[in-house]
């Protein structure tokens, strides 16, 4: 018989039945979201279904290394977000990342009167407590949060958040986010940085065109970016959050040799703001890695080798982006069709990307123009008329839903041959 009818029958006290009406509405919750209940609640393993084919992200791995989808930008009741930790985990797991890192606000504390804690360090120790026996790497970070020149920035790979916050006098105790939160910012944004950088951080300017909104909405940089990034204080730039890409985000990482980043700055739940269930997926960086382990992930974000996967386009160096389309598509096969002089090429696309291609050779397509696409994770024949039987034939293609700067698309050439 289930606890909900003992409790219906009446034969147990009103305490008796408040118990049993808290463990059905958790035990809702838990299946609402997807999770396996065990023997607790709040620091369980996160426990996520197997990702689907449909909402996985996943590249394929370059000829030199492999690629790597994190979300360095993320939120939860430890700041201003609206999940525990775990819960983070599990939409990861989801989406078949390979990282993510915990960046709360360490200033900005709106649930401080209702989850109080002075360790800025424990939204992370939940989420990799939650991620143990996992595939998935969670990364101790942090939101340096200021109004300008400042503004945001995110420090990843820190080894003690607690560092990167100084709050003097009663505020330092206090529960009250207006109190704690107009205390905390007196103490220097650069002081802030300082001590993330003592602590060999990983840092990048967040959401840079928020950042102007009073005036134009465009990304310049100014001063205590410049000095930081000159300085070897300032890593990378989110050219991609949320909804929006920043093409001005794009050229300043490229005039400050930044590396490029995409994040979801999730606060509520990926599914309600990414709906990957209708086909969208957050944004991420995609970093191009030696090996799949947190220090291999470091070393690559230090050398700038990113690319940023937002909505369908894909934004990054062409040294960087090159590689990654050069895996993601193949010709399999080439033929003619009998008794013609016209070629079928099969192309394969094992990317994530729905390619949208526009062929530049000398030859005409077997289309009502010059422009095709290539869908994600499927094989796609094209015909080409080069008017005589050749035993190989190039395709130069433009890909237009991919850039290598601001107002420059990838290129590429495909080689195909008769078997």
């Amino acid at each position: 018989m289930s606890l909900l009818k003992i409790m219906l029958k009446g034969n147990i006290s009103l305490e008796q039945r408040m118990d049993v009406l808290k463990f059905v509405a958790l035990s809702s919750i838990t299946l609402l979201l997807g999770l396996q209940p065990s023997g607790g609640f709040a620091h369980d393993t996160a426990y996520a279904p197997k990702p689907s084919n449909q909402r996985a992200i996943e590249f394929p791995d370059t000829n030199k290394y492999k690629t790597l989808a994190v979300d360095l930008h993320i939120h939860s009741v430890f700041s201003d977000g609206h999940v525990w930790p775990n819960i983070r985990v599990a939409e990861a797991q989801q989406d078949g990342l390979d990282a993510i890192a915990m960046t709360e606000h360490l200033e900005w504390q709106p649930h401080l009167a209702d989850i109080p804690h002075p360790d800025r360090n424990r939204s992370y120790q939940e989420a990799a407590e939650s991620a143990k026996g996992s595939d998935l790497i969670v990364l101790s970070g942090s939101e340096i949060t200021r109004y300008l020149p400042a503004g945001h920035i995110n420090a990843i790979f820190i080894n003690d958040a607690n560092k990167l916050i100084n709050v003097e006098g009663a505020a330092k105790n206090s529960t009250d986010t207006e109190v704690f939160g107009k205390a905390a910012i007196k103490w220097p944004a650069q002081e802030a940085v300082e001590a993330a950088h003592k602590q060999g951080a990983f840092m990048f300017w967040n959401h840079p065109n928020w950042s102007n909104r009073e005036t134009s909405g465009i990304t310049k940089i100014n001063t205590f970016h410049a000095k930081n990034a000159e300085k070897g204080k300032l890593h990378g730039i989110e050219v991609a959050n949320t909804h929006w890409y920043a093409e001005a985000a794009f050229q300043t990482a490229l005039d400050y040799d930044l590396a490029l980043i995409g994040t979801s700055d999730v606060h509520d739940l990926i599914d309600w703001d990414y709906l990957p269930h209708e086909g969208g997926h957050r944004p991420v960086t995609l970093v191009f890695a030696k090996e799949k382990t947190a220090d291999a992930i470091k070393e690559a974000l230090f050398a700038r080798r990113t690319a940023v996967w937002f909505k369908n386009l894909l934004i990054g160096r062409e040294k960087d982006l090159g590689p990654l389309l050069a895996a993601s598509l193949e010709v399999k096969s080439m033929k003619y069709q009998p008794d013609t002089v016209i070629a079928e090429i099969e192309i394969k696309n094992t990317s994530d990307a729905n390619f949208d291609a526009r062929y530049t050779g000398p030859y005409s397509l077997g289309l009502s123009s010059d422009r095709f696409q290539l869908p994600a994770h499927s094989t796609t024949v094209i015909e080409v008329k080069p008017g005589k039987r050749l035993e190989a034939l190039e395709l130069p293609i433009t890909l237009e839903n991919t850039l290598v700067t601001p107002e420059t698309h990838a290129t590429m050439v495909l080689k195909a041959a008769l078997k």
